[in-house]
């Protein structure tokens, strides 16, 4: 009779797989292939169901660790001497009890009254599964606790589990953090404006943000009057315009680094962190250990910033954003099993203890909790509003005018959670997941009342589209199988997914039709794009790394690359026009951080740092040709600007900061300025020459 049953309880490791596989389409259709067939090995399964090898081998994986498919005892051995395996179904029966692992004997003696019962069984204790095994309904709401001993006994209970059931911790504070687009192009929108009784340029540059009207912390900022830059642990302050008068106005000190800064009329507000050891109480001041600082200046008067508030975080500082006079910010803390501890928040010098039932929790288990903070602050009266809840993480985020969508991954699904904002009001909204994990940013993006998410797993990249209340609507799976998406941008009905192995398909998506989502066309080229940013409503750019040569596996990847799509005709997206940059070994911070692009469509203008690598070809004069894998030196340093416009992409200039590298560049009327850590450099945007450098060293 054990032969014939599969035995388990709820918190059983088996019973977490079970739900899992169930619930794969994938998986489904490997049970059904070997119901009908009486053994087959993985090659036999990839070639009768055209999937890739790599596919079924992670979904066999899967059915084994459930009990529902197990390895035969026939095999036979490849022409290379590798034992190939066999596959079959285990043809047992599964009971689950909701309580615990069920008695074998006790099963004998009620064996005939069970028989009628099992599939009632079965209904009832899966159903619990999904809900207890993070398959989470999206409209669940969160709890908060009644006390500590609650908060630190659902913690032990939830982990212990989670581990027991053998899965690995997530790489929770894993992040390139990035947003994602809306239908709107704003890389160049002007921020608000300096005191209108300061002369300013009538046209400037501003970060280049993702989304209409949610402006991003950055390293450097300005108003089209001061450049405000952080550099290691201060805050300088130039005055900019006219370039030919350009000088430092004041600086700003801090005890720790500088990592982030916004800039909002007089206001600034400052992001720095790393206190290394916790402080003693002075005057009533207490700074918790591993705190991040929040610092509010009035900067009426550039040359004498006034600090207004300050305001200690404990914990990690995460991501921000600003939406008109209010900076959401975004924290986490890890939630020690034994010893959890909330955040301690202190403003102005008064302390304030988040306790237990302030806390909002979900009930489902995860491997690791964090204590996720997100706090409003009114910039022009220093009010603030905060709200903790306990995820299993948080890392990439994306934020809309009224939303912001927490993530993190748990079993090869992610996690979302929707927050609304407005002002100092935040409100949690709901969760949902979606199968694979998300690449950065933006590969997300909310329109028309929907959020948009694509996503990679061992089987292929994905797409889904949810409604308000995070449930799946339309999807398209499977998506250029084997590869991984490399960048993702979505605009407005449409959205735009880069995979890469060998070359880079460019897929054009319908989304005008949520439930219905629809590849167009597709475009493969050699090389791939790390970053992909709107030209115009039929055009994209994108940044990434030419390749060449390899196998039918990979390709040696080689320069930098600068691509002009045309994809005005969906069904056949062409590559209007390229410009590569060096040699392999060519870098630009560009393709990891959007920010450091500077992009004008009005001004034909492009700008991205590079670091440049060249061939020595003198090192390989004995061969008939320089052997694809074979890497550059780096030559040079600094800023490329280019010509961009339909016709196609030209060099206009290069700039150099000699040993410094140019971190983000800018515009000012007709004048760039170039920064990095040492220096701020103002040159003609259109012939290049230089007006002006300003030494930031100390």
């Amino acid at each position: 009779m054990d032969d014939k049953f599969i035995l388990m309880g709820l918190n059983d490791e088996k019973a977490g797989y079970v739900a899992e596989v169930l619930k794969n389409k994938t998986c489904k259709k490997i049970l059904d292939f070997l119901a009908e067939t009486k053994e087959a090995s993985e090659k036999d399964i990839s070639r009768i169901l055209e999937m890739p090898i790599n596919t079924v081998e992670y979904n066999l994986k899967k059915l084994v660790k459930s009990g529902l498919v197990v390895k035969a005892k026939n095999f036979f051995w490849s022409v290379k001497g590798r034992k190939i395996l066999m596959y079959k179904l285990a043809r047992k029966d599964i009971i689950i009890s909701p309580n615990k692992k069920p008695s074998l004997s006790a099963l004998k003696s009620v064996l005939p009254v069970l028989i009628f019962a099992i599939l009632i069984i079965n209904f009832i204790a899966l159903a619990m599964l999904l809900e207890k095994q993070g398959i989470i309904e999206p409209s669940q709401a969160p709890r908060k606790f009644n006390s500590y001993f609650e908060m630190q006994n659902f913690l032990r209970q939830h982990v212990i589990r989670e581990r027991r059931g053998g899965f690995e911790i997530e790489d929770v504070f894993r992040f390139r953090t990035t947003v994602s687009q809306s239908a709107e192009i704003v890389g160049t929108m002007a921020s608000a404006a300096p005191s209108a009784s300061v002369s300013k340029a009538e046209d400037y540059s501003t970060t280049n943000i993702q989304v209409a009207g949610v402006d991003e912390a950055d390293i450097v900022k300005n108003d089209g009057k001061y450049i405000y830059i952080a550099t290691g642990n201060r805050v300088v302050i130039v005055d900019a315009y006219p370039a030919e008068d350009m000088e430092i106005l004041s600086e700003i000190g801090f005890d720790k680094s500088v990592s982030e800064i916004f800039i909002n009329k007089d206001k600034l507000i400052v992001f720095s962190r790393d206190y290394p050891v916790y402080r003693a109480c002075v005057v009533g001041r207490c700074v918790p250990e591993n705190s991040d600082l929040i610092s509010i200046y009035d900067i009426l008067d550039r040359e004498n910033p006034e600090l207004e508030n300050e305001i200690f975080v404990d914990g990690s500082y995460m991501n921000s954003r600003m939406i008109g006079d209010y900076v959401y910010i975004i924290s986490t803390k890890y939630a020690d099993v034994d010893n959890p501890e909330p955040p301690v928040y202190i403003t102005d010098g008064v302390q304030e203890e988040v306790k237990a039932n302030e806390v909002y929790y979900f009930d489902y288990p995860d491997v690791n909790y964090v204590f996720t903070s997100i706090m409003a602050i009114n910039i022009e009266n220093g009010d603030l509003n905060s709200e903790i809840y306990l995820t299993g993480g948080t890392s990439t985020i994306y934020v809309s005018q009224d939303n912001i969508y927490l993530t993190h991954q748990k079993r090869g699904e992610t996690i979302i959670h929707k927050i609304n904002v407005d002002e100092e009001d935040i409100e949690y909204v709901g969760v949902g997941e979606v199968p694979g994990r998300v690449l950065n940013q933006f590969s997300m993006d909310e329109y028309g009342g929907y959020f948009r998410i694509a996503t990679t797993t061992g089987g292929g990249n994905h797409l889904y589209v949810l409604d308000d209340d995070l449930e799946i609507v339309g999807s398209i799976e499977n998506l250029a199988p084997g590869e991984s998406i490399y960048s993702a941008r979505f605009m407005g009905e449409r959205a735009y997914i880069v995979t890469f192995k060998k070359i880079d398909p460019l897929f054009v998506i319908d989304l005008s039709e949520p439930e219905r989502p629809e590849v167009l066309g597709y475009l493969k080229i050699t090389g791939y794009s790390d970053y992909l940013h709107p030209y115009d409503e039929n055009h994209l750019i994108g940044i990434g790394k030419e390749t060449r040569g390899g196998n039918e596996r990979f390709s040696w990847y080689q320069g930098v690359k600068i691509s002009l799509f045309d994809v005005s005709d969906v069904e056949n997206p062409i590559e209007v026009d390229k410009f590569e940059i060096g040699d392999r070994g060519t870098d630009s911070a560009a393709l990891r951080e959007h920010k450091a692009v500077l992009f004008d469509k009005e001004k034909n203008l492009l700008v991205i740092p590079i670091n440049l690598a060249e061939i020595d070809e003198s090192k390989y004069e004995n061969y008939e040709e320089i052997p694809d894998n074979a890497h550059g030196e780096q030559v040079w340093q600094g800023a490329y600007i280019l010509n961009l416009n339909l016709g196609g992409i030209s060099l206009r200039g290069k700039i150099s900061h000699d040993e410094s590298y140019i971190q983000r560049s800018l515009y000012m009327d007709d004048v760039l300025y170039t920064i990095s850590q040492r220096m701020v450099k103002a040159n003609d945007l259109q012939t290049i020459d230089e007006i002006k450098s300003l030494d930031l060293s100390y």
